[in-house]
């Protein structure tokens, strides 16, 4: 079965894409949103912020 990335809508804060990511790979959301915020400090904030915002443009909501 081919799985496919998408934005989630049930582990959703902002946009889902950190909840789409840790579906997609099979993860806990928790952790990869503690590793997001550790890149967006380490990286200044924009970096992550603008790359977060393409996520969102890029990335398919779920429908389902």
């Amino acid at each position: 079965m081919k799985k496919n990335l998408y934005r989630s809508n049930k582990n959703k804060i902002v946009g889902g894409v950190i909840g789409g990511l840790a579906e997609y790979f099979n993860v806990d959301v928790a952790l990869l949103r503690l590793i997001w915020i550790l890149i967006l400090v380490f990286t200044g904030f924009f970096p992550g912020i603008v790359a977060y915002i393409l996520a969102m443009i890029v990335i398919p909501k779920d429908l389902n």
